[in-house]
């Protein structure tokens, strides 16, 4: 479970000092600090929930996703989301988990964003494999040409071409053109001319 200062004063609300007692429960590991004023007593099941609520607002997306869908090969340990209305990119170290935050354009957030439960059937956000594409394609260096396109996605990211045939092109037809992108619009000729 996810924690902030308010719902740990409730929690613990028994005793005359609060910050001594949740002190004290890190100290023996039962309660893990995020960040100052944020708390997991799971961190092992509550990753996905904290990524959502570590830098708000913001959804899963980027290599994380598209690895959860199993659309790229390897698997991802850093949690990577997507988050709007921010100057700066974002990360979060902590024991063994790593949250890093990018940022996306103001009018794309919104769209493409699936809900889903972790094991401990608490809702989280992630983008849907689609924006998951597009998000990561707008984060990398620009590809001007479907042959570099090509590359990146096929030979750097090892994306198999059936997955991205499965995608809702219509969809990313939609949105690409919200990022304002060289990629994206690469991604654009890609799809309409190729698939």
């Amino acid at each position: 479970m996810v924690y902030d200062f308010q719902s740990l004063k409730i929690k613990y609300n028994e005793y005359s000092n609060i910050y001594q007692k949740i002190d004290s429960e890190c100290k023996k590991g039962t309660l893990i600090r995020i960040k100052r004023g944020l708390y997991t007593d799971d961190l092992f099941n509550d990753k996905e929930l904290i990524a959502n609520v570590c830098y708000n607002p913001s959804y899963i997306s980027f290599e994380y996703a598209l690895s959860f869908y199993g659309i790229i090969p390897e698997y991802v340990s850093v949690y990577t989301s997507a988050v709007y209305g921010k100057k700066n990119n974002k990360m979060y170290r902590m024991t063994d988990v790593t949250f890093d935050y990018r940022s996306i354009p103001d009018d794309v957030f919104p769209k493409g964003i699936v809900i889903m439960k972790n094991s401990n059937n608490i809702s989280y956000k992630i983008a849907s494999k689609e924006k998951a594409l597009c998000d990561l394609l707008y984060s990398k260096y620009p590809v001007r040409s479907i042959s570099d396109l090509k590359i990146l996605l096929f030979e750097d990211l090892r994306i198999d071409e059936d997955e991205i045939k499965k995608m809702d092109t219509d969809f990313i037809l939609e949105i690409a053109p919200l990022y304002h992108s060289n990629s994206l619009n690469t991604l654009m000729k890609f799809l309409k001319k190729e698939l």
